[in-house]
């Protein structure tokens, strides 16, 4: 296995000015984002082919990346989608038998660039308590003014609409054609793995482009509509929010995931705001409050619904609250069949305690 570049010398330039000194992973090169933190102890590889992390750097606070290597057929799209990383160990021999390639490898051919050997918990705290940020990485560029003048370039995340960039180009399907419920997919930045979900409960999906229109994904005949997770601002879409409204307009079942909450709230009427550090791990507790229950989650948003808004409406209602820092989880549509979750039912924290969400929308279409 390769271990190229692993004593290299590597940068991290914070948009405050902060900088860390560690050591080269991935390609050589440099790489701008936002920065970003995810607490998930495993899950590695799917995190870092999540469209939702497009534009991000994504700072690991497990210990050990890479470890276990990288199976190809666990990855949720067909590319790295995370636009670097910082790690503290980047573990290039890997101990799973299964695996296909080690990290330092995967990460060379699609031309991610990365660092090491820094210290992730000061990093961590010094995010949590700065807020999320600008950042950018190189091995190949040392001079810290060349850095900061690179860095000033990069257009904050606050208003940037990035789903159209990850979406499919071309329409395409997934699942049994014979299935009794047809699922028109609206693509912002789909995960691989909600749509594995819809295909076990005998859903044929056909999957559009972000921008695609109503009045196209309707000549299909579905018999509902998924809004799916995506990376960017929501409120910079506004030609995914009237697709939405359009949607309701016809009373058509409805789910929408992360984004797709965010654009079904943005539809009613509901804001959105940039949160201080966004949410992003595998252990968050929300409240379904129509349930009575609790449920071990997977989230990875920057933004979310502002609660006020929907407090003062008279169109949405709440369904899920974290219990963290009762952010809002869930709405529903009153008088439509329109629902949505701002975190991720078909990862498996919980392990499953999410997945009924899934049943919930089938049994709607199927009427």
């Amino acid at each position: 296995m390769s271990i190229q570049y692993t004593t290299l010398p590597a940068i991290l330039l914070l948009k405050d000015g902060t900088v860390f000194y560690g050591k080269a992973a991935g390609k050589i090169g440099t790489t701008t984002g936002e920065i970003c933190f995810n607490t998930g102890m495993t899950g590695y590889q799917e995190v870092f082919t999540d469209p939702s992390y497009f534009g991000q750097i994504m700072v690991t606070t497990n210990a050990h990346i890479g470890n276990y290597g990288i199976k190809h057929d666990e990855s949720e799209s067909d590319t790295i989608k995370i636009a670097g990383l910082v790690c503290k160990n980047f573990s290039i021999p890997y101990s799973r038998k299964e695996g296909d390639q080690s990290v330092q490898n995967y990460f060379q051919d699609e031309h991610i660039v990365g660092i090491c050997d820094i210290d992730t918990r000061q990093l961590v705290r010094h995010i949590r308590d700065k807020g999320a940020m600008n950042a950018i990485i190189s091995s190949e560029i040392l001079d810290i003014e060349e850095l900061k003048a690179m860095l000033e370039l990069v257009p904050s995340m606050d208003g940037l609409e990035l789903s159209s960039k990850v979406s499919t180009q071309q329409p395409y399907y997934y699942g049994n054609p014979d299935a009794s419920v047809k699922l028109a997919v609206l693509d912002l930045g789909i995960k691989k793995n909600i749509l594995r979900n819809f295909d076990n409960r005998e859903v044929y999906a056909k999957i559009f482009p972000a921008k695609t229109t109503f009045a196209e994904m309707e000549e299909w005949q579905p018999n509902g509509y998924f809004i799916s997770n995506g990376p960017g601002d929501p409120s910079a879409m506004p030609y995914a929010v009237d697709t939405v409204k359009q949607i309701l307009e016809k009373d058509k079942p409805l789910f929408g995931i992360c984004l797709g909450h965010q654009l079904l709230a943005l539809a009613n009427g509901v804001g959105t705001v940039k949160m201080f550090n966004g949410h992003r791990g595998m252990n968050h507790p929300v409240k379904n409050i129509i349930k009575d229950h609790c449920e071990v989650t997977s989230q990875n948003h920057g933004f979310g619904v502002i609660a006020q808004d929907i407090e003062n409406s008279d169109k949405v209602e709440i369904t899920h609250i974290n219990l963290n820092d009762k952010s809002i989880e869930g709405i529903r549509v009153k008088g439509k069949k329109a629902f949505s979750v701002q975190y991720h039912p078909e990862s498996s924290p919980g392990p499953h305690d999410s997945r009924y969400l899934f049943d919930d929308f089938v049994a709607v279409m199927r009427g």
